[in-house]
């Protein structure tokens, strides 16, 4: 019997994480340190922990790897610079500047060793044509309000960029380069993991423009000039990506396989719901919720706990001034949907440990959560219409903190149904 399902489900969120712990997982992904000069770059949430996991394993490297502020961690050779995330700053464009200068001029006898995991969108930072880096600003602000999915969303940043969509690949041809990644993208296409500094795309700048006219994201003249000049994103066969490997040693799935065999031995029925769901969170949050309710209905006293296990990204169109985030605002909708069904917990994080843009991974509800927000004069459904889920779960004493966890494998969603 599970006594304490909130805590139960905070366990299985935190065997997500460890598993995805670039210290665990990273080394054996590597092959023996070339001879000769090797270069380590890298950027994202988790690419200090890479870094550190690299030369734990190789000794010192030179290099720099750049990520979120508070996510550094202690190299030996490899600098690390922190900016920011997930609106970029001048941080970020003065580090990805002395990156593409630490790759000019090596050769074929030279290796590159790329860490890319998720965040490396917004901390790689090169404007491309005259775009300045405030509207660079403006526009992912926008993106990230709109509600368009991550893949569209790393299209229209590839186009107005001088280092994603396999512009850090060519940087470093001749040399050879191994990228290894860990995916936060639904689906795990290389691609689209920071916008793929190191893998070559296949889309346009038209394709750019078509994504910002359908989500209604206004742009500068600047930005549609850029555009409408064309991009140097590296289209796939191109031989400046000849000599790249691209590797993601780490993804969701392996996260949610390890918390779903802690469930099993806990006695429940695990059922994958998928690792790559998308769509937005107060959406996916009322579908999930029926089927909660209509499993709920159908165990009987004796029955197993059922476990619904969810990951990949969703999102949250904005419509108020509130703070909160995907997992946060899905976990609010949730909870207005169960409408305090009895036996029914659950626990929405992001596996960096930031929901949104607040310091915080997510949350978790229980039977108990409308009581609570009652209690403390809090209304769901207001809170919801405002995008305010971190304020609200504040309130009651149910958001999921973990601090910067160094790793990032996307969503992790658990609904457990007790019979």
């Amino acid at each position: 019997m599970i006594t304490d399902p909130p805590a139960f489900l905070r366990r299985l969120f935190d065997r997500a994480v460890e598993v995805a712990d670039p210290m665990r997982s990273l080394a054996q992904h590597l092959p023996p340190r070339p001879a000769g000069r090797v270069v380590v770059v890298g950027a994202g949430k988790a690419s200090a922990r890479m870094a550190e996991a690299v030369e734990a394993a190789w000794g010192p490297c030179d290099g720099l790897v750049l990520t979120r502020y508070g996510y550094g961690r202690p190299c030996q050779g490899i600098e690390i610079v922190e900016a920011a995330h997930p609106v970029p700053d001048a941080a970020g464009q003065a580090a990805t500047a002395r990156m593409l200068e630490l790759l000019e001029g090596l050769g074929e006898g030279d290796f590159v060793l790329a860490l890319i995991s998720g965040g490396a969108s917004a901390l790689l930072v090169a404007p491309s044509h005259d775009v300045t880096l405030a509207e660079k600003q403006a526009v992912n602000a926008a993106l990230l309000a709109s509600g368009a999915p991550i893949d569209r969303m790393n299209t229209v940043r590839k186009h107005l960029s001088r280092v994603k969509g396999g512009q850090l690949a060519a940087a470093a041809y001749p040399a050879r380069m191994l990228t290894l990644m860990i995916s936060d993208v639904p689906g795990d296409d290389p691609a689209f993991i920071g916008s793929g500094p190191t893998v070559g795309d296949a889309t346009t700048p038209a394709d750019a423009m078509a994504i910002l006219t359908r989500w209604q994201i206004a742009v500068p003249g600047s930005v549609q000039a850029a555009l409408q000049n064309g991009s140097s994103v590296v289209p796939p066969g191109d031989p400046r990506l000849s000599r790249v490997t691209n590797r993601i040693y780490a993804a969701p799935v392996q996260s949610l396989n390890a918390a779903a065999a802690i469930a099993a031995e806990a006695g429940c029925e695990v059922r994958l719901l998928g690792d790559a769901l998308e769509g937005e969170a107060r959406e996916v949050a009322a579908a999930q919720a029926q089927e909660a309710l209509r499993i709920k209905a159908a165990l009987r006293p004796g029955d197993a706990p059922v476990l619904l296990l969810s990951g990949g990204e969703l999102t949250v169109t904005r419509r108020g001034d509130g703070i909160g985030g995907p997992n946060a605002e899905y976990a609010l909708a949730l909870a207005i949907a169960l409408n305090a069904a009895p036996g029914i917990h659950a626990i929405a994080c992001d596996t960096d440990g930031v929901d949104g843009a607040a310091e915080v991974a997510g949350a978790v509800i229980s039977p108990e959560t409308l009581a609570r927000a009652q209690a403390a004069a809090l209304d769901p459904a207001a809170a919801l219409a405002r995008n305010d889920a971190h304020t609200f779960f504040a309130g009651i004493g149910g958001q999921v903190v973990t601090g910067p966890t160094l790793t990032n494998v996307n969503d992790f969603r658990a609904i457990l149904i007790a019979p």
